[in-house]
Parts: structure tokens; C-alpha cells; sequence
């Protein structure tokens, strides 16, 4: 009798990726999202090499490492040794948001950069997620006493931000209201609305929807179907609109 292995579709294999939120690979269903435009990318590959960059920084750690001291040897080893940053030059290229690319090149826009950044800082026990900014994707680490609280970073360089830097970056998006003269009018509960936790899910939407700009500008029908019959499995309801909240 023969067998034959049927091998499934990259959308296909997304789609096992994307099924369930309780269950929900982050770094495989982003890294997957590669085979858009390269099809025989070696997606187990790419797993092993972030997780290479997380043994790295584990080696780095003492064994009574704080959560503060785990975050700064983090930072220290991604953004300034190894120099992961944003693609300042050539900002909508769609390989920025293919982790393959990004891990090789070390640069990318916001949320691809993030979401290497939170695989490797969660991977050395920091409480990391993804904070689906407008405009803007960012990470956030929680704390525990005695530092308790939140940092929040900008991916593309690595910066802490602090709450008058992300009420400036808000302001814009309210003045045209004119509800508000400046950013001190911007309250702790609507910052604290803009710096909820992003799902997985959610992150790879905004993937997507990047992507899906970019190809639309470009008149990349091929890529752009692919995007968006994604964007269809992740999303069921999904249609097609302008987002306002870029990477």
C-alpha cells in the first residue's frame, strides 16, 4: 500500500498556527509570515537561532539576576551589542517585517523588532508584552518591588519612554479635537488605555495590516493576496480598510 505525506500550504500551516489563543506561538505564526515571499524558508531554523540569542543572554545572567538587572543586560546585548534597530533608510521595504531578514540584517520597524526583543526577554523570565501604540508598536516590562511599576521602550532604539514622552506622542492624534491644549490634558486612565497588553493575535494582525499597506502601495497583487488571505484566517471578519496605527 502506498502512502503518500501530504504536506500542507504555508497558509495552511499558519492556519494550524493561528487557531487557537490559548495556544498561540507568537514567534512561529510571525516567523511563518516570511513564506510569503520566501517559500522555502527553513522556519525551525530561524526558532533555534532567536533562541540562540536567548542562551546568550541567559549565560550573561547571575543566578540572583533582579528583574531590573535582567532587563538592562537585555537591552545592553540587543540594542547595543548586536545593534537591532529600526530601518531608518528604507522604512517600508516589506522585508522588515520578516523576522528572517530582520535577524540577519538587525533591522526592522517597531513591531518586528518587538517581537524578537519580548521572545528573548520573556524567555529569561521578565514580564514582557507587546503595547499596540498608535502609530507606534512598543514592549512594556512589569516590575516587581521594590522597582514596582512599568517600563516602557521604543523597540526602534531601545529607549525608555517616560509618561510625558508617550503623552507628546499621543497629543497629536486628540488636538485636531481640540479637547486637549497639551499633553498634561492627557489623564493616567487614557494613557493606561493606550498602554494595554496587544495578544499575540493582535500582534500578528498589525503584521499584517503593515504588510498589507506596503503591498498595496507597491500594486503587489500576489503578495498582497497572500497577506490578506491571512489576514482572513486570522481575523474572520476581517475587511479590507486604512488603518491609522502604522507598525
Amino acid at each position: 500500500m502506498d502512502f503518500k505525506l501530504e504536506v500542507p500550504t504555508a497558509l495552511e500551516y499558519f492556519a494550524s498556527l493561528v487557531q487557537s489563543d490559548a495556544h498561540f506561538p507568537l514567534l512561529e505564526a510571525a516567523v511563518s509570515l516570511s513564506q510569503i515571499e520566501y517559500p522555502e524558508l527553513d522556519i525551525e531554523e530561524v526558532l533555534q537561532q532567536v533562541d540562540g540569542l536567548t542562551q546568550r543572554v541567559k549565560a550573561r545572567l547571575p543566578q540572583d539576576a533582579g528583574a531590573l538587572h535582567r532587563l538592562r543586560i537585555l537591552n545592553k546585548f540587543f540594542f547595543d551589542e548586536l545593534g537591532f534597530g529600526g530601518n531608518r533608510n528604507n522604512y517600508y521595504d516589506p522585508d522588515n517585517s520578516y523576522l528572517p531578514v530582520v535577524l540577519r540584517t538587525r533591522m526592522g520597524i517597531p513591531i518586528s523588532l518587538a517581537v524578537l526583543w519580548l521572545e528573548v526577554a520573556q524567555g529569561i523570565g521578565l514580564q514582557a508584552r507587546g503595547v499596540g501604540f498608535p502609530g507606534h508598536f512598543l514592549v512594556k516590562v512589569r516590575l516587581p518591588f521594590p522597582h514596582e511599576g512599568h517600563v516602557v521602550i521604543d523597540p526602534f532604539d531601545g529607549e525608555s519612554l517616560s509618561k510625558e514622552e508617550l503623552r507628546e506622542r499621543l497629543l497629536p492624534i486628540h488636538a485636531e479635537s481640540g479637547l486637549l491644549r497639551d499633553a498634561s490634558d492627557l489623564s493616567d486612565d487614557m494613557l493606561g488605555f493606550y498602554l494595554q497588553s496587544a495578544t499575540p493575535r493582535e500582534i500578528v494582525a498589525r503584521m499584517l495590516r503593515n504588510l498589507e499597506e506596503v503591498y498595496r502601495a507597491q500594486s503587489h497583487d500576489d503578495a498582497l493576496h497572500a497577506v490578506q488571505a491571512r489576514l482572513a484566517v486570522l481575523l474572520p471578519t476581517h475587511a479590507a480598510s486604512e488603518d491609522d496605527d502604522r507598525a
